[in-house]
């Protein structure tokens, strides 16, 4: 109670991590900030310690819409450092705790929001849905041509587009949907034990954020793209490709998805432990693709499979005749002798 007045909490809370986005970050807010609706919503505004004036943006945005927007000064000794690279992670998780709202949608500071009715769509999908979970919808992509960017229809073969309507957690699984970020909403379910110790330990957030979100429902599909994911080359899921090089870059990528699923396979009990080892395997390939034809790509491999995954050994076998098989096939008489001789 403030004054005799019952404060109401908003209907949707809309979290925006921020850092080093002073080009873009006035985009991100201004398409939130348009956004029209039957409800009150907040904007938990994260700003994470950034050294190119970003956070003086934010700053202002903050006492200009101060109805709005509550910002969170965050410090870099915070920082969760991942396979030893500085993360937002600690930003986007105490972010999520600080919100009020039923339903929590995101939208990282360097994305923005196309359709000024996208959160009223959301909610009321989830109004009208006890079943689901989350919700979310397709998008556009922002790459950059001759020093502006320029938006196009997103790929949708192989980029996580699912066309059905609802999806469950098993698709998550096979690697069918995948929610992006700047798309999602939420069911606000966030308190001090809903992060298991692992989600600290991924490098990537969204992914194994559906995994946790799965446990409690459903997902909803609205097939609009009233989001744009702007491609900077400057995100998370690139960080080391310029300096390990696109091949040895891709094989760390798609071991670091691996990981991601063995821990969501133990998560759930191992419930849908064939769904999760067909897209192991389908990551598999990739990395045997971005790796040399040789018996020493063969035995790291496998060496990785069997010792370095979490699963207990007979969760890895199916992986483990997988890759015997491709390099037998790949390298044919040298991988038999090899076999036969150790």
């Amino acid at each position: 109670m403030v004054s005799g007045i019952e404060e109401i909490a908003p209907k949707v809370s809309v979290v925006v991590g921020a850092y080093n986005h002073k080009n873009y970050i006035s985009k991100c807010l201004d398409s939130i900030l348009m956004q029209q609706v039957t409800f009150s919503f907040e904007i938990i505004l994260g700003e994470d310690a950034s050294s190119d004036g970003t956070r003086e943006i934010c700053k202002a945005y903050a006492e200009k819409h101060s109805d709005k927007i509550k910002l969170f000064l965050r410090s870099r000794k915070d920082v969760i450092y991942i396979n030893g690279n500085p993360t937002g992670r600690y930003n986007f998780i105490e972010n999520l705790k600080a919100c009020t709202g039923t339903y929590i949608a995101l939208c990282d500071g360097d994305d923005y929001w196309k359709d000024p009715y996208k959160l009223q769509k959301q909610v009321q999908l989830l109004e009208n849905n006890s079943n689901l979970i989350a919700c979310h919808h397709w998008q556009y992509i922002a790459i950059e041509k001759e020093g502006s960017f320029v938006e196009v229809e997103a790929p949708s073969k192989g980029h996580g587009y699912f066309s059905q309507t609802v999806a469950s957690v098993k698709n998550i699984f096979a690697n069918q949907v995948r929610m992006k970020t700047r798309t999602v909403m939420f069911r606000n379910i966030i308190d001090d034990d809903f992060f298991p110790h692992w989600f600290y330990k991924v490098a990537f957030g969204d992914v194994p954020l559906s995994f946790l979100l799965g446990k409690h429902g459903d997902f909803g599909f609205i097939d609009e793209p009233m989001a744009v994911y702007r491609q900077t080359n400057s995100g998370i899921s690139t960080t080391g490709l310029e300096e390990l090089g696109k091949k040895k870059f891709k094989v760390q990528h798609f071991k670091n998805w691996i990981q991601i699923w063995d821990y969501a396979d133990k998560f759930y009990g191992f419930k849908y432990h064939k769904e999760a080892t067909e897209t192991v395997v389908e990551f598999y390939k990739t990395i045997t693709d971005n790796l040399p034809n040789t018996i020493n790509s063969f035995i790291k491999v496998l060496y990785y499979n069997i010792f370095n995954r979490s699963l207990p050994f007979r969760l890895k076998i199916a992986s483990s005749k997988w890759i015997i098989l491709y390099y037998r096939k790949k390298l044919g008489y040298k991988l038999k002798r090899k076999l036969t001789t150790s």
